[in-house]
């Protein structure tokens, strides 16, 4: 796949920029005790995010998992509407109902997201196996963690992708860490690509801490599956500088040594993309210092919409859960 032009690749730094800058909000807010529950932050895996939503097509769909406020992002989602469904407000992308870990937003083809590990993978291929019955060429990636490999839906998935050639494009975020648990605990294969083999299916690992390899990597995946020849599974290697979720509870856990993480640090994919960028001539210090402060302005205007959004109307708490009406309830 063609190197991406420089407006393009501009484009993909204001988008890793708005995850970074866009969580940081959110972990703000929910250390001041203003989101409730838990949220998963993207924050070291912004790379791999948008390298992989930016070979997308508008019209092309994706899933996500519990770690997914970058995602929607990733594919050009508008900020407020986001943060205010994270919020729980009227205003969110799903009217408050959502919330961190299961929100959707349709306008960018982000079909949802869920706590459950590796329930978006049957999803995706039946988003995919969808677009194929409809005569489209239409896409679906499928985010989801090194975790999620070793579930039965991941096995499920790729084998019925393979066996109906489906548009689908499985693409394993894999941070080292199911939780606190290293993926080498509870896997002998090393590399989930390897895995690819047992289902007929392409597999490549890629850098995921580098933009423009992991633009490459999916742009060639879903050029294939847009032209008929079934699904593919790539693996971004890519590391998650929070913990697992954000609260006291891992900071008690030596799950992972400071080195490691200062090694992954080295490697931000923001710090890296910049210097991509000035090194290239595409930009220079004062044309990201700009970048810099114009996202921060979207971002602040993003909080200041979801602080001033109305909470949902108790009314609407059953509006679109079941097809038979609850008496009592006005659903009209």
């Amino acid at each position: 796949m063609p190197t991406p032009d420089p407006a393009t690749q501009l484009e993909m730094y204001r988008r890793m920029l708005r995850i970074r800058r866009f969580d940081e909000t959110v972990k703000t807010l929910f250390d001041r005790g203003r989101i409730p529950g838990s949220v998963h932050l993207s924050i070291g895996q912004e790379a791999e995010v948008v390298g992989a939503c930016m070979a997308l097509r508008r019209d092309d769909t994706m899933v996500g998992n519990h770690r997914s406020h970058g995602h929607p992002i990733g594919k050009g989602a508008a900020l407020g509407p986001l943060l205010a469904e994270i919020l729980g407000k009227a205003t969110g992308v799903n009217g408050g109902k959502g919330g961190s870990m299961h929100l959707a937003d349709f306008s960018v083809g982000s079909l949802g997201e869920s706590s459950i590990v590796g329930s978006g993978l049957p999803v995706a291929v039946g988003a995919a196996l969808g677009a194929k019955m409809q005569g489209s060429d239409r896409v679906c990636l499928c985010f989801f963690g090194d975790g999620a490999s070793n579930e039965g839906y991941f096995h499920e998935a790729l084998n019925m992708a393979s066996a109906w050639q489906v548009p689908v494009v499985f693409l394993c975020e894999n941070n080292g860490y199911g939780v606190t648990t290293a993926f080498g605990r509870i896997s002998r294969v090393p590399d989930v690509a390897a895995r690819a083999a047992a289902y007929g299916i392409p597999g490549q690992i890629v850098d995921g801490q580098d933009a423009l390899a992991v633009h490459a990597a999916v742009g060639q995946a879903v050029q294939r599956a847009r032209d008929g020849a079934g699904p593919s599974l790539i693996e971004a290697k890519t590391y998650r500088y929070p913990h697992h979720s954000e609260g006291p509870l891992y900071d008690a856990i030596a799950y992972r040594d400071a080195s490691e993480l200062a090694a992954w640090q080295a490697r931000d994919p923001l710090p890296l993309f910049a210097r991509h960028l000035e090194d290239t001539g595409i930009a220079d210090a004062a044309t990201l210092t700009g970048i810099e402060q114009a996202i921060a302005a979207e971002v602040a205007a993003a909080l200041e919409f979801a602080q001033q959004s109305p909470w949902p109307d108790p009314a609407e708490a059953h509006r679109g859960l079941y097809r038979t009406p609850i008496a009592g309830f006005d659903h009209a």
